[in-house]
């Protein structure tokens, strides 16, 4: 399989905000994730996308119609292919965020990375191939702010990985404050 060291293919921006409910709904369906995920290696045309997904074009093309509108996809060549314009679409941004503070609805009841990850992530826990850890850690909010940092940064990281090899990877981070969560008390001082 060949290398795509430029990941994607296409210039766009680093971070974008979704602050809209039409753009939080737009991103909250499967397929058009899997789309979103494609899309982050290299420009793809309706076609290239059914192909891909097994879908037929016009669920697809519905499902490309739907990211344009809300911003999050858009064309980003096109080339004439006999009497007809073939559009390539490509994301909006590297990265998208949901802001939540000014958000003008609710999100929907399936917007949850982590159960997508679930999902995603049983067929390689069934076989013994699911490298995970979860670690609770008691520490101020400013500690959490600059840990969330770094991985921040490493998510950015893996975003840039070139596209090679026959098995795609999942990544799923959370940094969340647990609520009453049990803590040792204060040690007594030993003399």
């Amino acid at each position: 399989m060949p290398i795509n060291s430029e990941v994607p293919d296409y210039e766009l921006a680093e971070t974008v905000e979704l602050t809209t409910a039409e753009q939080v709904r737009a991103i909250s369906d499967p397929l058009r994730t899997t789309i979103l995920g494609l899309l982050h290696e290299r420009a793809a045309t309706v076609t290239e996308l059914a192909t891909a997904v097994g879908r037929p074009k016009s669920t697809v093309a519905h499902h490309v119609k739907v990211l344009a509108d809300a911003g999050i996809l858009r064309v980003v060549r096109t080339r004439r292919v006999r009497a007809i314009e073939e559009r390539f679409y490509g994301r909006a941004a590297r990265m998208f965020f949901v802001g939540l503070g000014r958000q003008d609805g609710q999100l929907p009841p399936d917007f949850n990375d982590f159960e997508v990850a679930a999902g995603e992530s049983k067929p390689a826990y069934d076989a013994g191939q699911m490298r995970s850890f979860i670690r609770h850690a008691r520490i101020p909010e400013d500690r959490a702010a600059e840990f969330w940092q770094r991985v921040d940064a490493l998510i950015h990281d893996f975003d840039r990985l070139p596209r090679a090899g026959d098995t795609t990877y999942g990544f799923a981070v959370g940094l969340y404050p647990m609520i009453g969560y049990p803590t040792l008390p204060p040690a007594e001082d030993e003399d």
